[in-house]
């Protein structure tokens, strides 16, 4: 394989140099990690389930006409991107009270909130990404009020789209995170998703049981996190059980 030049490296992806200007190749690595990188695992296969799960909710939202970053899938790890100048801020939708909104409020987990609820977060490890409001974004120049209307508006119905594409298979979207960048053609700017969106940034319950399917079952070490993750993408139709003889397993749908 040619040798590729890296871009960025964060926690659960690799960035590098697309095949023509303007795109990057995004890689899906098998790395767990929570609490501000203090615990950090290898977990086999969740890059792969990461990357299609991925694949298939950006494929539906650009078919609604929202914008992302997403062009097509490579490989059972890797996707082809538009290369966008990232906003460092992390958007949160909240549906259903659970992680910090429960420890700083006092909030009961599972508790139903009055209305969604978006919240920002500075894109920041040393220190510990913290809960931002709308003026400090503007006012230290991270986003545009323009630009974070905009935002505003994309997590709304990116919210709305996800929580009816999960409830429809059993499963209540808690939560998300999400971010956006800046994609410059030519005198024309504009604001599209960009990142991921999968059980890594996601808070996904069963309707029936509660039982969690996302990344808590590595934060809260209760295990089975690979399996969490394939049931979502088996309830989304990405992953089918094998059953024809001398197979065994599920297979990711191509």
């Amino acid at each position: 394989m040619n040798r590729r030049r890296r871009i960025y490296e964060g926690k659960a992806k690799i960035l590098y140099e697309g095949p023509e200007p303007g795109t990057l190749i995004q890689h899906f690595k098998d790395d767990a990690t929570a609490f501000n990188n203090e615990k950090h695992e290898i977990v086999d296969g969740k890059g792969v389930l990461n990357n299609r799960i991925s694949e298939y909710i950006f494929n539906n939202l650009n078919d609604m006409g929202i914008p992302t970053h997403f062009i097509r899938r490579l490989n059972m790890r890797e996707q082809l991107i538009h290369q966008v100048e990232i906003i460092p801020i992390e958007v949160v939708v909240r549906n259903i009270a659970a992680g910090s909104l429960c420890k700083r409020l006092g909030v009961e987990e599972g508790t139903q909130l009055p209305r969604s609820i978006i919240e920002f977060y500075y894109k920041n490890d040393e220190l510990g990404d913290p809960l931002v409001s709308e003026e400090h974004i503007t006012a230290f120049g991270w986003a545009a009020p323009q630009e974070l209307d905009d935002i505003m508006a994309l997590a709304i119905r990116i919210n709305d789209f996800l929580s009816g594409l999960f409830i429809s298979v059993d499963i209540r979207l808690v939560d998300f995170k999400i971010e956006f960048g800046r994609q410059i053609e030519g005198d024309m700017m504009r604001i599209i998703l960009a990142d991921e969106i999968s059980p890594d940034s996601c808070r996904l319950w069963d309707t029936k049981t509660n039982e969690k399917l996302d990344k808590d079952r590595f934060r809260q070490n209760m295990g089975g996190m690979v399996e969490a993750y394939q049931e979502v993408a088996r309830r989304l139709g990405i992953l089918i059980d094998n059953d024809r003889p001398g197979q065994s397993g599920p297979t990711l749908v191509k």
